[in-house]
């Protein structure tokens, strides 16, 4: 049976997770539960709030280069300009949308197990097949999760995030 046995609690756990994710982006969670309805639409891609932020969802994709597996993902939130929330909103269902230049975005999602803050960082969002989630690049810098994505992480890393994860 694979899994791997936690430097936490000591505990074997079956399987190691290759992908995670949020249901909102972190601005969704600043609102009080009572104002979400009247403030913001949510639906599992797509994110208004008070009509001004615009968010979508999009796969922040790390390879592995000694894994099981060959991709770590992180499903993220990315805000964009509204015009750019627009164009993409428009060839959701189009053939050929990944012809599209990438999206110029802010990744919107704070992602646990970083030492530094993962908000905020500059990505581009380029569109995929209709049925795919857009992939999330990085603007190459010295975070580590930038660093991750550029050069790829080990199933070591893996296993920690999953306990970070699991622990937090």
């Amino acid at each position: 049976m694979k899994g791997y046995t936690c430097s936490t609690c000591g505990q074997f756990h079956t399987g190691l997770p290759y992908s995670y994710g949020t249901t909102a982006p972190a601005l969704w969670f600043d609102i009080h539960e009572d104002e979400r309805e009247e403030r913001a639409l949510l639906s599992s891609d797509q994110c208004v709030i008070d009509n001004q932020y615009f968010f979508i969802l999009g796969r922040l994709e790390i390879p592995v280069i000694d894994g099981d597996e060959d991709r770590f993902s992180w499903n993220v939130w990315v805000s964009l300009s509204e015009e750019n929330f627009f164009r993409a909103s428009e060839l959701w269902e189009t053939e050929g949308r990944e012809s599209e230049p990438p999206y110029f975005g802010w990744l919107s999602t704070a992602l646990p197990c970083y030492a530094e803050a993962t908000l905020n960082l500059k990505t581009n969002v380029h569109t995929r097949p209709v049925g795919e989630r857009p992939f999330v690049e990085l603007e190459p810098t010295k975070h580590q999760l930038a660093i991750e994505q550029r050069g790829g992480i080990t199933e070591k890393r893996v296993q920690e995030i999953a306990e970070c994860i699991l622990h937090s």
